[in-house]
């Protein structure tokens, strides 16, 4: 069990979506705040709520806001994946169509239009959530989101299994899971399966309604900056901010930058809708 788990701020909070009962981790940040936005964190594909460690709480800091993190099914201390269930290729619609309305119906705050900022397949969960929903967010700032698939992105994910399975990323993962292999082979088996490299969610992307930041490292090792290229070019409203000497994680690579954006992007809407 992850020791994270120890701090009274994490609730495990009983959640019906995708047609099973599970527990979701959930963590608050600034929770006292009753004026402002609700920045809600959706995590990468081998993320966690602890995996973020304090970042959300420095960006909602800085914008003023109170935030939300949590654990998606199978990762973190919610739910694991049984070994045995292999998720399917469209997983992140399911998450964005499914899995996200009812953690908030859960949560009590369905009827907020919460800012989403999302990482990787975080990232591509809120551009979908925003598509399928564009009445129930106020904006979303995506970081290294996928559009598409890329050979670059399969080429590091196979790199990835094999560190896997011959180094100590599996204790490494432990810090963050209870259960490593559920989050690493849920998101490794599915990136990896041939059917997944027809995946694209560039049909959804003219949907989008509500202002959006997308963020990229030059160095993206996940991606190339074709994906948040392709996000302004279907949703117009797009704002980018392309980040040099970083990589996949611009969170980690540059958090005073990321921070410096998404806060400076979250004025500009109140600014516009006081």
């Amino acid at each position: 069990m992850n020791q994270a788990i120890a701090d009274p701020a994490i609730q495990l909070v009983p959640v019906h979506a995708m047609g099973r009962d599970m527990t979701i981790e959930c963590q608050w940040i600034a929770p006292d705040k009753t004026e402002g936005d609700l920045l809600v964190f959706l995590h990468e594909g081998l993320g966690s709520a602890s995996m973020w460690k304090d970042w959300p709480a420095r960006l909602c800091a800085a914008a003023g806001c109170r935030g939300l993190v949590f654990s998606r099914y199978g990762y973190g201390n919610s739910t694991p994946r049984p070994h045995d269930e292999k998720w399917p290729v469209d997983f992140m619609h399911i998450q964005a169509r499914d899995a996200l309305p009812a953690l908030f119906q859960a949560l009590g705050i369905d009827g907020e239009r919460p800012i989403l900022f999302g990482h990787s397949d975080g990232g591509s969960i809120a551009l979908l959530y925003a598509a399928m929903y564009p009445e129930r967010v106020k904006a979303i700032a995506v970081a290294a989101p996928h559009i598409f698939v890329e050979d670059i992105t399969i080429s590091n994910i196979e790199q990835a299994r094999v560190a896997y399975l011959t180094t100590s990323l599996p204790e490494k993962l432990g810090r963050y899971h209870q259960d490593p292999d559920s989050a690493f082979w849920g998101w490794n088996d599915i990136w990896l399966n041939p059917g997944f490299r027809a995946w694209n969610i560039e049909s959804f992307l003219d949907r989008i309604a509500c202002p959006v930041l997308a963020i990229q490292g030059e160095g993206d090792e996940y991606g190339t900056l074709d994906q948040i290229y392709g996000i302004r070019r279907l949703a117009p409203q797009t704002e980018l901010c392309v980040i040099a000497d970083c990589g996949h994680s611009p969170h980690r690579d540059q958090p005073d930058t990321v921070i410096g954006a998404v806060s400076t992007f979250m004025g500009k809407l109140n600014s516009r809708h006081p």
